[in-house]
């Protein structure tokens, strides 16, 4: 049938056949490896706290969604590069695999903080479902080292031409726009910024410098920094450079009413955290002080990074 309509191609329309060519090295180079046992350690995560049903409320949500998530845009990565078909896909694969491990890394160390700070140890469960709690924790530690040596197998070497967030300062903003939305849960459980006009303030510059962040990541995944009116470096180290003075302002204002006691805050640990599962609300008021001062310090490097851009093009 095939050839007769080769021969006879004026009465009778061919039809055109799109063959997949399967790219094996995708599956074994070294960084396929990697992703495979990426794959199969978030799995093994998520499918030991289903087995036993051993995760409730946003914390364990969250658990489950980091290693679910990650486990399923692993596998969608390695598929598309085995059938080849990621330059079908509207995204810079020179930008987004690595994207998406920075955050992936970052998203499996928090479930591996969190799961056991808020199940293993105040469960009240039997001995056979803590242990499968156990192991839970061991493979998403095993999944975080996995995307770690990705992250450090793929990111820039010096004088490799490849995508912005393969970079210092690439990688650098999904760190900061990962710290604000930790931020962004502790200041919302329950909310702590609108007893104040200094403390709205802090929430302005957490929403500011993480939308400008996203905005960046967005444009080099999508291949859209031509559209910016100015020279993307430029556009980089401006942006950073206001963020760098935005953060240093909501690391002292933050302290100042949270913490002392003429401003409303509090300067010691209240006793009703001591027998408390998980963070109180006084912690979550630590933690957003120190994400604070530690979301400054990365826009501080990356400033320094985004300089040098500057002076290197020039």
């Amino acid at each position: 049938i095939l050839f007769s309509s080769c021969r006879s191609s004026d009465t009778m329309p061919v039809q055109n056949t799109t063959f997949v060519v399967t790219n094996k090295r995708a599956l074994t180079s070294p960084v396929g490896i990697v992703r495979i046992l990426e794959a199969l350690f978030t799995c093994v995560a998520f499918s030991l706290v289903a087995h036993v049903d051993a995760w409730y409320q946003r914390a364990g949500d969250w658990c489950m969604f980091s290693w679910c998530f990650c486990f399923a845009i692993t596998v969608l990565i390695l598929l598309l590069e085995f059938t080849g078909l990621q330059g079908r896909i509207p995204v810079s694969w020179k930008n987004f695999p690595i994207t998406f491990a920075m955050y992936a890394m970052l998203m499996v160390l928090s479930a591996s903080i969190i799961y056991p700070l808020y199940f293993i140890n105040h469960n009240g469960r039997n001995q056979e479902v803590r242990n499968y709690q156990i192991a839970a924790t061991f493979f998403s530690c095993l999944a975080f080292l996995a995307y770690a040596i990705e992250v450090s197998m793929t990111r820039a070497k010096p004088g490799e031409v490849t995508g912005y967030m393969a970079t210092v300062p690439g990688l650098l903003k999904v760190v900061e726009t990962f710290v604000a939305c930790v931020i962004f849960v502790f200041i919302s459980e329950p909310v702590s910024y609108d007893n104040h006009g200094a403390l709205k303030w802090c929430l302005a510059v957490y929403c500011i410098c993480f939308v400008l962040s996203v905005l960046v990541i967005a444009l080099c995944v999508g291949e859209c920094t031509g559209w910016l009116p100015c020279a993307f470096n430029k556009f980089l180290s401006g942006y950073t450079l206001l963020a760098v003075l935005m953060y240093a302002t909501a690391t002292i204002i933050w302290p100042i009413f949270k913490f002392e006691e003429k401003h409303g805050g509090r300067s010691s640990r209240p006793s009703n955290c001591r027998n408390r599962t998980g963070l109180c609300d006084w912690d979550k008021l630590v933690a957003v002080a120190v994400l604070t001062a530690l979301n400054l310090i990365v826009y501080i490097i990356d400033l320094v990074y985004s300089a040098r851009l500057i002076f290197i093009s020039v």
